[in-house]
């Protein structure tokens, strides 16, 4: 069974047609990037995911429960890390963790219990009594990644997590979020405009003005495109879709 299962999804904003007829799946376990530029649809796309927004056309489905018919389940599979900052700055660590476990209706001492678990996982233990904006902007991060997965989700979506990010910070957080999937079998949606965060090995969506012009791993995208790489074969798909 599919983590994700997206089918037919259609979204338009008045008469500016935001998604067309996007269709794709994630098995359990991988690692698939959302690769576009900015305006793809991307953002788009984790709204209805998550019922931010509420899909018309189409069918979303989180290990197989339909998140229109059943979004408290499904929901409660899935973990986000949105594209803005979400976490308060003004309290600590530890706090804003709990905070977020008691909304997931987590008790306290289970709560705490996970949150050190995970903190311990980035190496930010000794960071828990700070408050949150003496962190740097990859610590935080790693924060905000900690406090979507305190509900035990077997599916994180991130929406550009690395901008803004050092080159130091952006390749640690991936490489975080890569054995997650490989030790805790956890499927992740990467989404990201930045081609060299793309592994070889890795599923990729092509995504460009609401439509995906392209899916699977590098060499299938590259062959595709006749390109000799990803970043060509990039190049080519959304300046082809373009002239279309």
């Amino acid at each position: 069974m599919p983590a994700l299962e997206v089918e037919g999804l259609s979204h338009s904003f008045g008469k500016r047609s935001a998604l067309d007829q996007v269709s794709f799946a994630i098995r359990p376990g991988s690692f698939t990037v959302l690769l576009g530029q900015n305006g793809a649809g991307k953002t788009t796309l984790f709204n209805l995911i998550t019922r931010l927004y509420s899909n018309r056309t189409g069918s979303i489905r989180i290990f197989g429960i339909d998140v229109r018919k059943q979004p408290s389940r499904a929901l409660a599979q899935l973990g986000v890390v949105f594209q803005q900052r979400t976490i308060d700055l003004d309290i600590s660590v530890m706090q804003n963790l709990l905070y977020a476990a008691g909304l997931q209706g987590i008790a306290h001492a289970e709560a705490k219990r996970r949150a050190q678990t995970e903190l311990a996982r980035f190496e930010l233990t000794e960071r828990a009594r700070d408050q949150v904006r003496q962190l740097s902007g990859g610590q935080l991060r790693r924060i905000e990644i900690a406090r979507a997965l305190l509900h035990r989700p077997r599916l994180l979506l991130l929406d550009e997590p690395t901008v803004g990010l050092d080159i130091g910070s952006r390749q640690g957080i991936l490489d975080h979020v890569r054995r997650l999937c490989a030790e805790e079998g956890l499927g992740v949606l990467w989404a990201t405009h930045l081609i060299d965060e793309v592994h070889a090995d890795d599923q990729v969506i092509v995504l460009h003005v609401g439509r995906i012009r392209a899916i699977g791993d590098g060499a299938a995208i590259c062959a595709k495109a006749e390109a000799p790489d990803l970043r060509h074969a990039f190049t080519k798909l959304t300046t082809e879709a373009r002239a279309a």
